[in-house]
């Protein structure tokens, strides 16, 4: 396994290097272009992979960007040697392609590292907005949760024609989404005739 990752490792910088100086980088920048890309594939790997990402949405987020930056790596490389074989001309929509990877990089991976910190409960409504927690110093009784998240789901179906999901509950009831969640599984837990006579 080493020496196929290294040897995979070096082709790979290699081809992304030799591509960045076909499309006009200067030799001292051109190790960059690699650098940017592969860096970017582990970092959105190991927030993806990583126990300690507690949002989902980050998580979604660095799955989705691995997978892009795999595949940004396998087309860089795939586009060098078509270009070192004559096949596919280096013009002027492969420059700006390759131009563009390291501030698209950037961006992205500064919108990952702001969802890394967050989890699933700072995704919630916004302090003080919480409709049902936090209200005069005490939280509302279980029994009225659950009876204002049954009757948010039956204005949902009623309107919709299908159950309620977690984040219009959440902004039904303007609680946390861990909150949310847990209602949700309650009334769906529920038998359908106790939802109706509710």
């Amino acid at each position: 396994m080493t020496v196929t990752a290294c040897a995979a490792a070096v082709s790979s910088f290699s081809g992304l290097r030799s591509l960045a100086t076909a499309t006009g980088w200067p030799d001292a920048l051109a190790p960059l272009m690699p650098f940017t890309v592969d860096a970017y594939a582990m970092t959105a790997t190991r927030v993806w992979l990583s126990k300690a990402t507690g949002s989902t949405e980050a998580r979604r987020f660095a799955r989705w960007n691995a997978i892009g930056a795999i595949g940004l790596s396998l087309i860089g490389n795939a586009a060098w040697h078509l270009i070192a074989a004559k096949v596919l001309a280096v013009t002027w929509p492969i420059v700006v392609l390759v131009g563009a990877v390291p501030p698209a990089v950037l961006g992205l991976l500064s919108h990952l590292a702001v969802l890394r910190v967050q989890d699933d409960e700072d995704e919630a409504a916004p302090l003080g907005t919480e409709l049902y927690e936090h209200q005069d110093g005490t939280d509302a009784s279980g029994d009225d949760l659950l009876e204002a998240a049954r009757a948010a789901d039956d204005a949902h179906r009623a309107e919709h024609g299908k159950p309620i999901t977690r984040d219009e509950l959440r902004k039904a009831l303007r609680v946390s989404t861990g909150r949310a969640s847990e209602l949700l599984r309650k009334i769906r837990e529920l038998p359908e005739t106790e939802r109706d006579i509710s």
